[in-house]
């Protein structure tokens, strides 16, 4: 991609995304994610029905008249995206790859966070993490991620989910939003999310194809694996392969979800023809 389709690129995700956080998810976000705690503000004079637990003895005793304690809730948070780039994301039969999609609602999570004067951080993922950005303020911090987002070529195309949030673990000390965009076609994660989700505010998102539940029956058909890069004839006559198939994809589909549920952690299935909106709206004014 050159450096002029790039920036064309850029500037429509950021178009697009922008107008969702400022005029949709700004409010929602702010609501659904509170600050880490309380802050000393200021000390004004009591009022009535104001808890007494909240007297300032000190400033009271000085001007002999009762004095209370504000305090406001600790709003700065950061925020990190976890984002899948490994080889099954880059498929799609309607009109936009799993890719797209999860590039996209990134984009507006992370405008959502810079409207609210959060920090935001990425992490790309395959079976190795392929690009760490620290959790930083700022619109040209934002359009930075968006380009990865956009034009990042990783080293591999398998995935690796469980080694993705050891590595957040280490990086990140401090409790933080999690959000994990993947089409979660992973193994052997649960222990590490449940692990993440009791320092984290975790959520995962799963993007995936309609076309992906079952196999149709067209005959001898060659498939490619994006993950690893192997092509093999398949019959999909075969009813039995195709019943396989699906019970495949429900497993991990209800793996997802119960890891997910056990960690104590949040989870929402988007489908690449479904409206994300509508779906990250839910599951806000849910949480909130």
């Amino acid at each position: 991609m050159d450096t002029k389709e790039l920036l064309r690129k850029v500037r429509k995700i950021e178009i697009k995304t922008r107008r969702l956080s400022d005029h949709i998810f700004g409010g929602e976000y702010h609501s659904t994610f509170k600050g880490r705690g309380m802050t000393f503000s200021e000390v004004r004079q009591y009022q009535y029905g104001d808890d007494v637990r909240a007297i300032d003895w000190n400033v009271t005793a000085r001007y002999n008249e009762p004095f209370v304690k504000v305090f406001e809730e600790e709003r700065e948070l950061t925020l990190m995206l976890m984002v899948d780039v490994s080889g099954s994301e880059y498929f799609g039969t309607v009109a936009q790859f799993k890719q797209e999609v999860l590039t996209e609602i990134s984009a507006t999570l992370a405008f959502s966070a810079l409207q609210n004067n959060d920090k935001v951080g990425l992490i790309l993922f395959s079976d190795e993490v392929e690009l760490f950005i620290p959790p930083k303020k700022g619109k040209s911090h934002m359009l930075r991620i968006i380009r990865e987002l956009l034009e990042f070529e990783p080293s591999s195309r398998k995935t690796d989910l469980a080694g993705a949030l050891k590595f957040l673990s280490n990086v990140l000390k401090k409790k933080s939003i999690v959000f994990i965009l993947s089409d979660f076609m992973a193994e052997d994660y649960d222990q590490t999310l449940s692990i993440t989700g009791k320092k984290h505010d975790v959520t995962g998102i799963r993007v995936y194809d309609p076309k992906e539940r079952e196999i149709p029956n067209l005959g001898l058909v060659r498939m490619y694996d994006n993950e690893t890069g192997r092509t093999r004839l398949v019959n999909t006559q075969s009813a039995r392969l195709r019943r396989q198939y699906a019970e495949q994809f429900r497993e991990r589909e209800n793996y997802f979800r119960e890891s997910f549920t056990r960690a104590g952690s949040g989870s929402l299935d988007c489908r690449v023809d479904e409206s994300y909106v509508r779906k990250l709206l839910g599951y806000f004014k849910q949480r909130g």
